[in-house]
């Protein structure tokens, strides 16, 4: 315990990067889906839930599955990769997008890679998952509570 607060892994720390990371994409990607910008036809993380449930769900539904899974893959790469650079968070976004692409797109009906709806789906999807890589990193790194960058 004291190892993971000396060296930056420890859970609040990490919870708190993960709502961070959370907050900061969906305010993003909520404005530009409102600004008539996103192609999206509802957040995906709204439709997983409402595939899941089976029924129409709001918006904070929604929200809440989306600040789930972003604090637990957040929490996973704050606590347990050993390498916490920009590349290793870069990677991890990586393969969250091919996740999304190839599992959470046909679960709800958008098809693989969300072909169904258009091949937009495919770099819109990219975006938010580099900056959560990029959000990831940069929180991890420079928040109080990290003795070593390199770690």
């Amino acid at each position: 315990m004291i190892e993971a607060q000396r060296n930056g892994r420890s859970l609040p720390r990490a919870v708190g990067i993960g709502i961070a990371v959370s907050l900061i994409t969906a305010l993003i990607m909520v404005s530009l889906l409102k600004a008539g910008i996103s192609p999206f036809p509802k957040p995906p993380s709204l439709a997983f839930a409402e595939t899941l449930l089976g029924r129409p769900l709001p918006m904070p539904v929604g929200l809440l599955f989306h600040t789930v899974y972003v604090t637990f893959w957040s929490v996973i790469f704050v606590r347990y990769f050993p390498r916490r650079n920009l590349l290793t968070a870069l990677a991890l976004a990586l393969v969250l997008w091919l996740v999304i692409l190839v599992v959470f797109f046909p679960i709800v009906g958008w098809g693989l890679a969300g072909l169904a709806i258009g091949p937009q789906l495919i770099p819109a999807s990219a975006l938010p998952h580099l900056l959560f890589g990029i959000l990831l990193w940069g929180l991890d790194r420079y928040l109080p509570g990290k003795a070593s960058h390199a770690t």
